[in-house]
């Protein structure tokens, strides 16, 4: 592997070129290791990594004020923890206040769970934090983590204790760190599975996660792990996905792809065109994510994603910078995954194991959840399962290991929770990121008008029965994928039919995952309001009704249809 940023001498050989006063992009193997923003800056002044002593023995004791600003909206995300939005301050201001104006004295929390995957006891450790420390909050997001608002400083130490005590962590949760690992949720239990990821998941874990070597990078590194022919991990829109293909001749196995990201540059990403065992899935990942750390490019935030860098060489380029500087060895040519096999991929319903007992998925409303509900959910899955869960990206969950005389017993249990097993398409199908009322870069609202928004379609619209997702987000940065839902609403502030500017969306439609995977289109000037979301979402909705062809999806249908349909 390449050596380490703090180890120079060692890197690669493009890393000890010499070089002339900079001018590039700020890459670390071409020799331009000279901080160019003031992110790079405080990045090299201390690892962030290290601020979780200053918070347990300084700032947890003496409160908010006495915590540095480059530890407060910096180094304190490695640990997963972000200033909230202070209320009040409507969205016309986000671009326009100081980030001091815009914070408020608490924080947002992230608990990273890798794969998914929980137990009944690190579910209700979950929810009683939640209780306790985060006024009932607990949302569902869509890369399988857990978020908690209204932290206190002070409680941080003690949730991490309660955390880490169970086996679970806030480590690198956020900032310019290795997220999260995606994995499928039924990964080691579903009947069509091609490969279990899950060890795959517990080495990279095991070598990366806190691993100073990889704690500083350009800019946040997202990646994902499924063996599952539904594709289940949304692996295009990652910095590198690993998906399970059946090599003719090495058997099952999985497919590379790089260079995936959304917000306002948003790119798909590319297959290296290479096969790789389950054994070989850390080397790559660790080799891949080396790259990024010495070649990404730190001079613009704008474009410091991988994407950017995988984009400008293409990806014969990368496989070979790959191979011949970081794994010093070819690597196998390999097949693409084959055509998904069913046209949803967050699990939800009833559906029988590779045991013969059975998992059962369920939908909250936009994925908010709350300490109380996820106390329950444990409640449930221990008496009525074997005390194994698993969180979707989707923002959805399921509860494993229930014995066919049960499955009955647990969809009541969770129904009566409002956490629908047989949802409606609009239930099922929508999305929402946390909105302006937590997040300081939101413009507006999100999750309530994501529920109440499937509380209209359901009414309106009872008898509608197709796939369909619908993403709302608060701002343009696409943490709810806006740019690959059939009807993606980017929020920003709009004129109403008075003149009066209030909150809206920009509509995106006929966006997709899956290998026939794209961003859709933006009819000119198509924007609406909060207030008239529902109807318009009936009337596209409505149209699609009235003019699809026998099996045809949303976003194929809107790839003909004419702007009036869509407007």
């Amino acid at each position: 592997m390449a050596a380490t940023p703090e180890t120079p001498a060692a890197a690669p050989a493009a890393a000890r070129r010499k070089t002339g006063r900079h001018r590039g992009e700020g890459q670390w193997a071409v020799g331009h290791h000279t901080p160019l923003n003031g992110n790079e800056q405080f990045k090299k002044d201390d690892d962030g990594l290290n601020v979780r002593t200053r918070i347990e023995t300084i700032y947890s004791k003496r409160g908010f004020d006495s915590i540095d600003p480059n530890d407060l909206r910096g180094r304190m995300r490695w640990w997963g923890l972000y200033t909230q939005r202070k209320p009040g301050i409507d969205g016309g201001k986000t671009a326009i206040l100081e980030p001091e104006e815009l914070d408020d004295e608490y924080f947002m929390l992230r608990v990273r769970i890798d794969g998914g995957r929980l137990t009944t006891e690190q579910l209700r450790v979950i929810g009683e934090i939640s209780e306790e420390f985060a006024r009932g909050t607990a949302d569902l997001t869509d890369r399988q983590n857990v978020q908690y608002h209204w932290i206190r400083i002070e409680d941080v130490p003690e949730i991490w204790r309660r955390l880490e005590a169970v086996g679970l962590s806030t480590t690198e949760a956020c900032g310019d760190t290795p997220r999260v690992i995606l994995g499928s949720p039924v990964a080691g239990i579903a009947q069509d599975e091609i490969i279990d990821g899950t060890p795959a998941i517990d080495e990279i874990y095991r070598r990366i996660v806190g691993n100073k070597d990889f704690s500083n990078l350009p800019r946040k590194f997202k990646s994902a792990i499924s063996g599952s022919p539904l594709l289940d991990v949304a692996h295009e829109i990652n910095d590198i996905a690993f998906v399970g293909v059946n090599h003719p001749e090495h058997g099952p196995g999985f497919d590379v792809w790089v260079g995936g990201g959304l917000s306002t540059n948003p790119k798909l990403g590319v297959r290296l065109g290479t096969w790789v065992s389950l054994d070989e899935v850390p080397d790559i990942y660790e080799g891949v994510i080396s790259i990024f750390r010495d070649y990404g490019y730190r001079r613009l935030r704008t474009r410091a994603r991988l994407k950017f860098l995988v984009a400008d060489w293409g990806p014969a380029k990368f496989r070979q910078v790959l191979e011949d500087e970081y794994l010093q060895r070819k690597l196998t040519d390999g097949p693409a995954p084959e055509q998904p096999t069913g046209q949803w991929r967050d699990h939800v319903g009833v559906h029988q194991q590779q045991d013969g007992r059975f998992y059962v998925g369920f939908a909250p409303r936009v994925g908010r959840v709350d300490g109380a509900t996820l106390t329950k959910i444990a409640d449930v899955a221990e008496q009525h399962g074997s005390g194994r869960l698993r969180t979707t990206a989707e923002q959805k969950m399921i509860v494993l290991d229930i014995e066919a005389d049960r499955v009955d017993s647990v969809v009541e249990a969770l129904e009566a929770l409002d956490l629908r097993v047989k949802p409606s398409p609009f239930r099922r199908g929508t999305m929402a990121c946390t909105g302006i009322e937590f997040c300081k870069l939101a413009i507006v609202e999100t999750k309530a008008r994501g529920a109440s928004l499937i509380d209209e379609l359901e009414r309106r619209l009872p008898d509608f029965a197709e796939p369909l997702t619908i993403n709302i987000n608060g701002c343009p940065n696409a943490c709810a994928r806006i740019q690959v839902a059939d009807i993606g609403l980017k929020g920003q502030l709009v004129l109403d039919d008075d003149g009066n500017q209030v909150e809206g969306y920009q509509v995106h439609l006929g966006g997709a995952l899956g290998l026939e995977a794209g961003f859709g289109r933006k009819v000119r000037g198509l924007k609406v309001t909060s207030a008239g979301l529902p109807d318009y979402v009936e009337r596209v909705v409505k149209s699609y009704e009235e003019q699809r062809e026998d099996g045809e999806r949303f976003a194929a249908w809107v790839a003909r249809a004419d702007e009036k349909s869509l407007s």
